[in-house]
């Protein structure tokens, strides 16, 4: 990831960003506050990489809001079962929801589907992703940023943090929730 960065810039931070934004979990926080310390060393300026970081963000968005438009995600249990519970949230929040969760952690990377499967308008679904996302990318650059010439104990004790963190949403997603139903339906 960090070599893409440096080899290709703001290209590299574009290109890191897509996949993160259509489902594929590609950490977002590492990829931004190592392009804040691109923009501490010169590399980049601030503007360019926030740009660069709410394209990609956008691009994966609407890869991943038309797969959840397409429906064709619906029968994988896995996919549905996320999609069920989006659906509550969409409906009480409405375009609030796309917003909100483009300000959290892994929600972000998976707000896109739902929203594509509910109807969620595109233009207010495109401007709220904006927004949202250059929001995430700004204060996660302007940490790498601050963190400047640390970056290596930052990227090491970050990602592996993120990992489990990751792992840890993603297992309670999938056997947590179908636990508490068994639960209920007993």
């Amino acid at each position: 990831m960090v070599g893409l960065i440096e080899e290709f810039g703001a290209w590299g931070v574009f290109l890191l960003m897509v996949p993160e934004s259509a489902c594929v979990p590609v950490p977002s926080e590492v990829t931004l506050i190592f392009s804040g310390f691109a923009v501490h060393q010169g590399w980049m300026s601030l503007p360019i990489a926030i740009l660069a970081a709410t394209a990609g963000n956008l691009v994966g968005s609407l890869i991943a809001y038309g797969v959840g438009a397409s429906g064709v995600l619906a029968g994988v249990p896995l996919v549905s079962g996320v999609l069920g519970r989006w659906e509550g949230v969409i409906e009480r929040q409405g375009t609030r929801a796309v917003f909100t969760a483009r300000l959290l952690p892994l929600a972000r990377t998976f707000v896109s589907l739902p929203a594509g499967a509910q109807g969620v308008p595109l233009g207010p679904f495109v401007v709220l992703t904006t927004v949202g996302c250059a929001l995430w990318a700004a204060a996660l650059i302007a940490v790498g940023l601050l963190a400047g010439a640390a970056w290596a104990t930052v990227d090491s004790v970050l990602g592996k943090v993120l990992l489990v963190v990751g792992l840890a949403v993603v297992a309670y997603a999938v056997f947590g929730g179908s636990a508490r139903k068994s639960r209920r339906r007993a």
